[in-house]
């Protein structure tokens, strides 16, 4: 252990490759190039898509990358991607499944080149089901998690950003990391579907094994804790999230109430409880209450909008050439990112043969 940041990250020579579009591949890349891997972008003569949607947009996405162009519908593009694989660690491809067997990007495909790769396929339903459309919000539709977000009374909504792509980009590049610590290549599978499954885990649990059919609760209220939701104040909207009796005792202690003082009782008396904490909390301002429960240990914060919550918080933002971008979530004691700007598109070498109609990523 150094005192100071480390010169590489805990992924230094690590050599990585990345075939796919827009997001959920992509972002996995990115949290391993932020840790110190050599991430490799392999893109079409025409770029990934994402070019296409902004600047800002790819640069996201794709800091501290390097950018090849090969179109992997020649010959000559699918050879070259295997002098690279026979150099890499890792290939993440997020790509429909027929398209990763068509150009050869599964395992049984690479190992000719190199026997220790790990590939990891990130898909929509899994390498094996299909080659059905896949994007986050048909995901999120699918999986249930529309059906859970909303009023109870009104339709079924999606959050504000892209929770299935990035929710499974970071658990592919888990799947990559683990597979290398292994020491041996191999394939990895992992699909938008079967993450958002898997993040829906104490409500399919409460289904499964208690027959409890998850429903939408007014204000995004928790299905077991109370209260845990929003509030309207006297200014603004609180979230208040008290999940056992000492967090209870700390806020009621603060709001002046009596009473409710077990988790049974808090839920059996639930409506009761709700009107009685509501009533409260519209006496003061939502920044004012997260002022005063705060220095309780009470989880509580006012909601706030995003250029809000980045303006109190500008250690998260970082530079990375021209951008200003949300630095990686994960903070290794003694290491610092080293945050690259985003690659131009062929920056670090182009097919032989551009001019040829390229694959469909």
């Amino acid at each position: 252990m150094t005192d100071g940041p480390q010169s590489s990250g805990p992924l230094a020579g690590i050599r990585i490759l990345e075939v796919g579009h827009i997001l959920a591949g992509p972002y996995a890349t990115m949290m391993l190039a932020d840790l110190g891997a050599e991430v490799t972008k392999i893109e079409p003569p025409t770029g990934d898509l994402s070019r296409q949607v902004s600047d800002s947009y790819f640069a996201s996405l794709n800091r501290g990358k390097r950018s090849i162009c090969l179109d992997l519908g020649t010959a000559d593009g699918r050879a070259r991607l295997g002098e690279l694989a026979s150099e890499a660690h890792g290939l993440i491809v997020n790509l429909k499944p027929s398209a990763i067997r068509k150009y050869g990007l599964d395992y049984e495909s690479m190992r000719q080149w190199n026997e220790r790769i790990v590939c990891v396929a990130l898909t929509g339903y899994g390498l094996d089901d299909g080659d059905h459309p896949a994007f986050d919000y048909v995901l999120q539709a699918e999986t249930g998690v529309a059906a859970l977000t909303g009023a109870p009374d009104g339709p079924p909504t999606l959050p504000g950003y892209s929770a299935a792509d990035n929710s499974t980009g970071l658990t592919a590049a888990l799947g990559l990391v683990a597979h290398l610590l292994s020491g041996r290549g191999g394939q990895v599978d992992v699909s938008l579907r079967d993450v958002m499954l898997s993040q829906l885990n104490y409500r399919a649990a409460a289904y499964l094994n208690d027959g409890v059919e998850p429903r939408r609760a007014e204000n995004g209220a928790h299905s077991y804790y109370v209260p845990a939701q929003l509030f309207p104040t006297e200014a603004g909207h609180l979230a208040l999230f008290v999940t056992h009796d000492g967090f209870w005792r700390a806020f009621a202690t603060e709001a002046g109430i009596d009473g409710f003082e077990t988790m049974a009782e808090r839920v059996s008396r639930r409506e009761e409880l709700l009107a009685v904490v509501g009533s409260v909390l519209t006496t003061d301002t939502a920044e004012n209450w997260e002022a005063r429960l705060r220095p309780r240990g009470v989880p509580a914060a006012a909601v706030r909008t995003l250029p809000e919550a980045l303006r109190r918080t500008p250690g998260a933002v970082v530079r990375a050439g021209d951008y200003e971008l949300v630095a990686s979530p994960i903070r290794i004691a003694g290491y610092e990112p080293r945050y690259g700007p985003p690659p131009a598109l062929g920056e670090h070498g182009h097919d032989r043969e551009p001019d040829r109609e390229p694959v469909q990523q």
